[in-house]
């Protein structure tokens, strides 16, 4: 236990770079009243990176709070580039919209208010998309992969957090528990044909799944 624990802190002395805006960005969101739930570092570094592997230039995001992972993701698109983010809670939306100007990518991004059942036929007129990332309402991923998997362009890739279902992504969960809609979501992304999926243990897990192109009807 004690090797593993020191194996993550050299991993994250490396990998888990933030600089001095992103380190502020959720201690001052919590202290506004926002939830303690963003990605960490070494998930927002794996967000960007995997981005910048595929040239991504248009991003679609499910669940901004206070645009922690946005800034990984929109860091990595190019100057003409374009990250499109739902949410729901206009406290969050006017704090991550204080954190893009910040972080100078307001340019780049567009946020869109509503939940993400409401705002689908808003985040379609954007399409389509490199790289969507999933990281809304756990009950809400199975509608958000069904809309990725029609927006997201062949070569693509479809991202989701949390898919270790906060620890027990191995039990056998009841369909009223929180985690219960990532187990379903897990479970389509092993098994859907037009995709290649692996789930990465980063940060909270994160699942990375290619977007194959449409088989010959």
């Amino acid at each position: 236990m004690t090797a593993h624990l020191n194996l993550d802190a050299y991993r994250r002395s490396l990998f888990g770079c933030e600089d001095e805006l992103l380190a502020g960005i959720m201690p001052a969101a919590i202290a506004r009243g926002l939830p303690d739930i963003s990605v960490n570092a070494e998930t927002g570094q794996a967000l960007n990176l995997l981005a910048r592997m595929i040239g991504a230039r248009r991003i679609l995001e499910f669940g901004t709070l206070a645009g922690y992972s946005g800034i990984w993701l929109a860091r990595a698109l190019p100057p003409d580039g374009l990250l499109v983010t739902n949410e729901l809670e206009p406290l969050h939306a006017q704090v991550a919209g204080e954190n893009f100007r910040r972080a100078g990518v307001e340019d780049r991004v567009r946020i869109v208010m509503g939940s993400a059942l409401e705002a689908l036929p808003e985040l379609a007129a954007y399409a389509p998309y490199d790289l969507t990332f999933i990281d809304t309402a756990k009950e809400l991923y199975g509608e958000a992969l069904d809309f990725a998997l029609e927006h997201t362009r062949p070569g693509g890739l479809i991202l989701g957090d949390n898919t270790n279902c906060f620890g027990q992504g191995h039990e056998e969960l009841a369909p009223d528990h929180p985690a219960y809609g990532i187990q379903v979501f897990n479970r389509r992304i092993a098994t859907h044909k037009r995709l290649k999926s692996m789930i990465v243990p980063v940060g909270s897990w994160l699942s990375v799944s290619l977007v194959l192109a449409r088989p010959e009807k």
